[in-house]
């Protein structure tokens, strides 16, 4: 090759190559950063720890504090506009979803296997990951690693205590009839998931029952509504990567890392019990699905991620919804039922959490657990997880509850708010994986709607 001056450059060719190949690849690479949504999340994930270390006080803030907090501040910006558009939008996309799952299915015998289905599917996973906890628990010993010098902040935390006493005031009773709405408009402004649930539920049951004819409009309504509820999403996931960084910058900048070096043990423990039940869910997708563990993540990493950075099962529910139809190919109907109705009920990481979060708190404070007591604390758990609230650190309240039953002061939940955001995103990750894994069991516990079809039409002739 013969370079400008007319020399002979034996290298200069190869350089050339070497040169095009590495544009070639960097074009590839930010093609990919521009089409994945899930690496976007991954690299604004990376910026937003390294930001959140660099600008915290106990990773030696290169700024002042003030200046710390207005950069931070700024920085989430995007994440508040990402929740509160997927917020907006939320109650008309649960109703609508819903309403469709269930009036819109073409076999009402087929919905109502899965509604007979889906309950003690929900239970039996619940319990599942309520013993992996306990066994964790009891076996690691989380509490006997605190310093006793730690419980002197236990005193600080108030407002839970009083949630707690106020949840546990209310009776069987009360709970039962609370569930279902008198007021759907104060659910709706009181944010109670699941008295918004058992309206869209008790709404579909009834359009299904009517005449077709009758049960069209509001059925067209229905399917508009979750249209437009799935553009406005379109839209906030333009920011989503945007929203991680900034969420995921302001919340490292405030747990630091002392919190999670002093309570390394217990968020171990935590973690651990999320992976053995992240398998136990990779086996079920296996077992009954025929997807491979590799695949299965792989197609629903984005939900996963989206999930961890915002610790929101229902700020994630268009795209579990979107991800279950288009990369799990599950049925609309059960879809669009089974989505909204596991972001209520279905909070196995949350469940697990709460148990092991109970069992540490009594090992700190000395209190020893009998057979009964523990078998109390696993039905309490199990209950009051299902019903909670899908929004960032309701397990800090629900947890308040549990505590009160099995004599641990409900203001040692002081001891682990510095850790229970980190905890929060991960479990919430965990939830949504255990919905879109409840998807993949109705849909092939139950026949297709083309296949029932086809079963009428030989039954006709």
């Amino acid at each position: 090759m013969v370079d400008k001056r007319g020399y002979f450059q034996p290298g200069f060719e190869s350089t050339i190559d070497s040169v095009s190949e590495l544009g070639a690849l960097a074009e590839k690479l930010a093609f990919l950063i521009r089409s994945k949504l899930w690496i976007q999340i991954v690299v604004c994930m990376v910026l937003g720890i390294g930001i959140g270390l660099l600008v915290s006080p106990e990773g030696g803030a290169i700024v002042p504090e003030k200046t710390a907090e207005l950069i931070t501040g700024w920085l989430v910006l995007p994440g508040h506009l990402f929740l509160a558009l997927i917020q907006m939008i939320m109650l008309p996309l649960v109703v609508s979803s819903i309403v469709l799952g269930i009036a819109g299915a073409e076999d009402l015998s087929k919905l109502r296997k899965m509604g007979l289905r889906i309950a003690p599917y929900f239970v039996g996973t619940t319990t599942v990951a309520v013993l992996i906890g306990v066994a964790l628990a009891m076996f690691v010993e989380p509490g006997q690693y605190i310093d006793p010098q730690m419980l002197n902040t236990t005193l600080s935390y108030t407002d839970v205590v009083d949630v707690g006493k106020k949840l546990e005031t209310l009776t069987l009773h009360d709970r039962i009839v609370g569930l279902i709405p008198a007021n759907p408009l104060s659910a709706a402004l009181d944010e109670s998931m699941l008295q918004i649930v058992v309206f869209a539920i008790l709404m579909g049951v009834a359009l299904a029952s009517i005449d077709s004819v009758r049960a069209k409009p509001l059925l067209d309504i229905s399917k508009s509504v979750q249209e437009l509820s799935m553009k406005i999403v379109s839209w906030a996931m333009v920011i989503a990567p945007l929203a991680v960084l900034g969420l995921l910058a302001q919340i490292t900048m405030q747990v630091g890392i002392d919190a999670l070096v002093g309570m390394s043990v217990y968020v171990g423990t935590v973690l651990a019990g999320l992976g053995l039940l992240l398998v136990f869910y990779l086996i079920i997708a296996f077992t009954v699905g025929g997807i491979k563990p590799s695949v299965f993540l792989s197609q629903i990493r984005e939900v996963q991620l989206l999930a961890f950075s915002t610790s929101s099962s229902a700020a994630v529910m268009p795209l579990s919804i979107k991800t279950a139809e288009e990369k799990l190919n599950i049925q609309s109907s059960t879809a669009d039922f089974i989505v909204p109705l596991g972001a209520t009920i279905n909070m196995d990481g949350t469940a697990l959490y709460q148990v092991v979060a109970a069992v540490f708190l009594t090992q700190v404070f000395g209190v020893d657990l009998s057979s009964g007591e523990l078998l109390l604390l696993i039905t309490t758990t199990i209950g009051a997880s299902i019903g909670s609230p899908s929004t960032p650190g309701v397990g800090i309240v629900i947890l308040a509850t549990i505590l009160i039953n099995i004599g641990v002061p409900a203001s040692g939940i002081a001891l682990i708010i510095g850790v229970d955001r980190i905890l929060d995103m991960s479990r919430t990750a965990i939830n949504v994986t255990g919905d879109l894994t409840a998807c993949i069991v109705m849909d092939k516990w139950l026949p297709s709607e083309a296949i029932l079809s086809e079963v009428n039409q030989v039954e006709e002739q």
